[in-house]
């Protein structure tokens, strides 16, 4: 049993337990790992499976927009839902919606209906939205000194899906003889398989057969907790931080087999993106808690402008390869960094109010960014190159939008007195 020190202004020494949280942890991340593998999946082929079947090729990157939309329009009622009849119920729920989801678009495809694939890519957005709230389900159990590792360790599952997904997607996208049909077969597997390791978990229940205390606290209204500047910059900075990762790795399938290189060229790309969001998370708890979240924060949206540099730059497979890496690290740190600030900004009743309004309004601003990606790449230029380049100068007024939020966050001190 691992216990660590707590420090405090006086000679008293507090022990915490972190045994629970770190079983769950554990869980947690083989459920990312195994899961987690299906986005990637979709990512790859959602673009070019809809460019397949959609009569207008700006609405080629609308499968993948469903299924941010799908996961947006869950997150206000799957996290009360998890409130009240406890996190697991919600994960099995998001599992089974994947599974379904997944079966769904196999029949749009076997049909050629581009409106039922994007009904299946709606209830994907459910198991996307489910995923999402793995990271806050690792704090649940987690101490404050443990909260921001617990996140990182859950979050560096993904490093395994990113292996697992597109090396999967080389063995399946071509098994039938319809293009795709065998990455959405395999994901159906992957959902039934992986909602067995919930069974596992040990998390609070959730209050449904609890009555509320007397003088229980009902917490913040929803506009006076965007009035705090805490929890409104780390909203902005994580939405700003995910919807430039879509935005441009979306466009990525779509622009590298557009300049003339191969779909196993774009699964090679994309894994390689993918390792680069979940690797640093070994350690990124550990940076934020030695240099402080806004710094941690900040080098996030510097490494994104980086990735829009080097995309700008050339449209080689070096190009795409440094520009897909650079993309995925600066989502880790902004990212995680945002998700970590909000963790520490509001109060035990309000977890759901606020992780749900989060939830919503980050992949609200990750849809758009999905449905424009597509836009910008295919009807924005007259070449492939063209488009790339709109894509990624697309990024530069979010960046500042963040970069802005950040620095008036740190100034609100020195404001305030």
């Amino acid at each position: 049993m691992h216990l660590f020190q707590t420090g405090r202004t006086d000679t008293t020494m507090t022990y915490v337990d972190d045994t629970r949280a770190k079983r769950n942890v554990a869980v947690l991340v083989l459920a990312q790992a195994i899961l987690g593998a299906q986005l990637p999946m979709i990512f790859v082929i959602g673009g070019l499976a809809g460019g397949q079947l959609a009569s207008n090729p700006c609405l080629a990157t609308l499968p993948i927009s469903f299924i941010v939309f799908g996961s947006m329009t869950t997150a206000p009622w799957i996290s009360p839902l998890m409130q009240r009849n406890g996190r697991r119920f919600g994960f099995f729920l998001g599992a089974f919606a994947g599974a379904v989801g997944a079966a769904v678009s196999a029949y749009g495809l076997y049909i050629s209906s581009f409106p039922i694939l994007l009904a299946g890519s709606y209830l994907t957005g459910i198991y996307m939205s489910a995923q999402g709230f793995y990271r806050f389900a690792a704090t649940d159990t987690a101490s404050e000194g443990f909260r921001p590792k617990a996140i990182s360790y859950v979050m560096a599952g993904g490093l395994l899906s990113a292996i697992v997904g597109p090396q999967l997607n080389k063995l399946v996208s071509d098994a039938f003889v319809i293009p795709f049909l065998g990455t959405y077969l395999a994901i159906i597997v992957l959902n039934l398989v992986g909602m067995f390791l919930f069974l596992w978990l040990d998390l609070p229940k959730g209050s449904k057969k609890e009555p509320p205390a007397v003088a229980a606290p009902a917490g913040r209204t929803r506009m006076e907790l965007l009035r705090d500047p805490r929890i409104l910059v780390a909203i902005i900075c994580a939405m700003v931080s995910y919807s430039l990762m879509n935005l441009v790795m979306t466009s990525t399938p779509l622009a590298v087999v557009g300049c003339g290189f191969t779909t196993d060229n774009a699964n090679d790309i994309v894994s390689a993106h993918v390792l680069a969001m979940f690797a640093p998370s070994f350690f990124t708890g550990h940076l934020i808690a030695r240099f402080g979240v806004e710094r941690i924060v900040s080098l996030g949206l510097v490494i994104l402008a980086l990735a829009g540099g080097v995309a700008l730059s050339g449209v080689e497979l070096t190009n795409f390869y440094i520009a897909l890496i650079l993309l995925g690290l600066g989502w880790n740190f902004g990212f995680i960094g945002a998700t970590t600030m909000l963790a520490g900004a509001h109060h035990p009743e309000e977890r759901g109010a606020v992780q749900g309004m989060n939830d919503m309004i980050v992949f609200g601003m990750v849809t758009v960014a999905s449905l424009a990606s597509g836009g910008l790449m295919n009807c924005s230029g007259g070449t492939a190159v063209e488009g790339w380049n709109a894509v990624n100068i697309a990024m530069i007024p979010f960046l500042v939008l963040a970069g802005g939020s950040l620095i008036w966050l740190v100034r609100q001190p020195k404001m305030a007195v």
